[in-house]
């Protein structure tokens, strides 16, 4: 799950007779930033040397024998240069600790008033030897957005919670646990995915057959007071839809396979998962999916559609990038005449605070028109609010073993699109120029969505951190 509190191993690096003051300052005012935030920090007592920083390579030691000791605890390592700071220390520290946790550079401003020998910084010149070094040691590292940048400013802070969203990306992906939910619709081969090369960067796939869950729905027991709240839940996610009757039976029949998953990925510590929510679903047990996939999306337990394993992972990064829930969808339809704008649709699967209005649960509307309806009730009518959303699609590409992507910014909007189902209509900045893209290299037509901006957020941590692929749409 998405952590809120990070702990931060923190390397203050100085250098010179008067660094003292300045490792004082800065390491005060990093602190006082994580602490606003709400963050921890793990970094040597300021009596442990000399000038209260890690200048030497005995520093060094001792700061890398400290995060060593938190290194289940730190999700990422802050340098910061109060001056022109000493390159083998830090560059020490890191090595020997060897944590294989982002890493934020910082170097302190020079004040053009302040240019004499005792207050000047030179920290501008400090980060490019360290940076230079940590480039040397094949050390991945993050930037801040200018290169050097006062501590106790605005702009820091918004460095902080960028990196704090890149640490949890990262964290989250290196250890996260897709389920997968049966097994893919036949007819989508798109949905292919390599399990080896999701797993070599830490990314776990645990398959369930879909009939142990349904049997398992059958023996939930619904007296309990836990069953009662979600059967609550369930009835109070939106309102009904005309027409639709036995409606105790059919919220029983979400109870119970609600109950079922959530108990399965509880007992398998399951971040996000892939479900085959159609045919055999309907067919063998008597309801739509949707229901419950999205209201486990509004817990930040994101689930795709058709067993997108690949898919719920891009879902599983946005949440950690944004802390909102994302949704899968398929890139569906042109707008009109609008070439920037397309429709993006599936059959109901929006959790609610991700459409950020009112829903409505219904029949699955072409499914109905092929099977009994009354197998298909379960699917959530609504459509996207207007606002920012980020776009995002994982894959594997098995010819040349690696994990690719692209990756987005747009927005919905308040236009009018006739159409049950999930509906975001989108406007997406040379629209045309990514759909090129995407057939040219044989994407899937699902992408992941979610309502805020944080593509470079995503880029940063699964380009600098994993090396995957990854194209950025401007």
């Amino acid at each position: 799950m998405r952590k809120t509190q990070l702990t931060f191993g923190c390397i203050v690096g100085t250098r010179g007779c008067f660094s003292a003051e300045l490792a004082r300052t800065g390491r005060a005012q990093l602190l006082e930033q994580l602490n606003q935030l709400g963050h921890k920090a793990v970094i040597l007592p300021a009596d442990e040397t000399p000038s209260g920083a890690v200048e030497t390579v005995a520093d060094a030691r001792k700061c890398a024998d400290l995060f060593n000791q938190h290194r289940r605890d730190i999700d990422g390592v802050i340098v910061s240069l109060p001056n022109f700071g000493d390159e083998l220390g830090v560059v020490n520290a890191l090595h020997n600790a060897s944590l294989n946790v982002p890493v934020l550079v910082q170097a302190s401003d020079d004040e053009l008033d302040k240019l004499d020998t005792r207050h000047r910084r030179d920290a501008f010149c400090g980060k490019l030897s360290v940076c230079n070094n940590l480039w040397q040691y094949g050390i991945p590292f993050t930037d801040t957005a200018t290169h050097t940048v006062a501590i106790n400013s605005p702009a820091f802070t918004r460095d902080l919670r960028n990196f704090a969203a890149i640490c949890r990306v990262v964290g989250g992906l290196r250890h996260a646990r897709i389920g997968a939910i049966g097994t893919r619709p036949d007819a989508f081969q798109t949905m292919r995915v390599s399990e080896k090369l999701l797993q070599r960067s830490g990314i776990t796939t645990i398959p369930v057959d879909l009939s142990d869950l349904m049997a398992a729905a059958s023996k939930v027991d619904i007296t309990s007071a836990r069953a009662s709240q979600r059967l609550d839940e369930i009835k109070n996610y939106g309102s009904v839809a005309k027409g639709i009757a036995h409606l105790d039976a059919k919220f029983e029949k979400h109870l119970r396979l609600y109950l079922a998953i959530e108990d399965w990925i509880q007992a398998n510590n399951i971040d996000a998962a892939g479900i085959q929510c159609w045919t055999s679903v309907q067919q063998n047990y008597g309801c739509a999916t949707c229901l419950t996939m999205a209201m486990m999306g509004d817990r930040l337990l994101p689930c795709a559609c058709e067993v997108d394993v690949a898919g719920v992972a891009a879902m599983y990064a946005l949440v950690l990038a944004s802390g909102n829930a994302a949704a899968i969808m398929d890139w569906n339809n042109n707008y009109g005449d609008d070439r920037d704008k397309c429709v993006a649709q599936h059959c109901g699967n929006y959790p609610k605070s991700f459409i950020g209005d009112s829903v409505e649960i219904d029949k699955l509307s072409v499914l109905s028109t092929v099977m009994d309806p009354e197998l298909c009730f379960g699917a959530i009518n609504g459509k996207a609010k207007a606002g920012p959303m980020t776009y995002l699609r994982l894959s594997t590409d098995d010819f040349k073993g690696r994990i690719r992507g692209y990756v987005g910014e747009g927005e919905f909007t308040e236009d009018p699109f006739n159409m049950l189902g999930s509906i975001a209509v989108c406007r997406v900045p040379h629209l045309q120029q990514l759909m090129k893209f995407i057939c040219r290299n044989g994407f899937e037509h699902h992408c992941a969505l979610v309502r805020s901006h944080v593509a470079d957020i995503i880029q940063e941590a699964v380009t600098t951190y994993f090396g995957w692929d990854i194209y950025t749409h401007q």
